[in-house]
């Protein structure tokens, strides 16, 4: 990656860089702040192009935002009608019995979308997890699982689909015989640039 510097040229365009990353994401200007050490007011002077940035705190923010450093600086457009080839997706180094895909393009916007896979038996995990105050649908594309939801729990088989906030604690396990698929639709996002990096190309893509 080329050396990024902040210079009096890009500083305006940062500024409402981060106001639109921030406000796709329902994020006050405090809770950012609180995110990255810094205060709401200094935020407020950097969307509007008023005050300076260092590296370091450009770096905290990407992160907080969910996404890289370079989208702060990138002049390009979003990418629209760009394929994602199945055989392309982003993927979490795979757990037992679980896989999960990235199918949403960086830099995350306004939402963020994956599909898991479970072998029969295979979960999220041994606990219920939850994320920020977003609202999360669960659809399942083939198979049998079970969606733990709080104190509930559904069960759940092809074509069906439940929506909650993704603050309410959650886990998907496979009750059936065969390899069921899920996708997560999650609006704003909350996933941070370090929980993204996780996911890496798939080998041969």
């Amino acid at each position: 990656m080329n050396e990024i510097s902040v210079t009096a040229d890009n500083q305006s365009g940062i500024g409402e860089k981060v106001k639109t990353f921030r406000t796709a994401r329902r994020m006050s200007l405090r809770a950012l702040g609180d995110a990255t050490g810094t205060t709401a007011s200094f935020l407020s002077q950097l969307e509007r192009g008023l005050s300076g940035v260092n590296i370091s705190t450009l770096m905290r923010i990407a992160g907080a935002l969910g996404i890289s450093l370079t989208d702060l600086f990138d002049d390009g457009s979003p990418a629209v009608g760009r394929v994602l080839r199945k055989a392309e997706r982003p993927a979490l180094p795979p757990a037992e019995g679980y896989r999960k895909m990235l199918l949403s393009r960086r830099p995350i916007r306004d939402m963020e979308v994956y599909i898991g896979e479970f072998d029969p038996g295979g979960s999220t995990g041994d606990k219920p997890y939850s994320h920020g105050d977003s609202q999360e649908l669960f659809f399942v594309i083939r198979g049998e699982v079970e969606l733990t939801l709080g104190e509930e729990r559904h069960m759940l088989s092809s074509g069906d689909s439940i929506e909650y906030p993704s603050s309410v604690p959650h886990k998907t396990v496979n009750i059936g015989t065969e390899t069921a698929e899920v996708i997560w639709m999650i609006a704003p996002p909350t996933s941070v640039a370090d929980e993204l990096d996780q996911y890496l190309p798939r080998p041969g893509s």
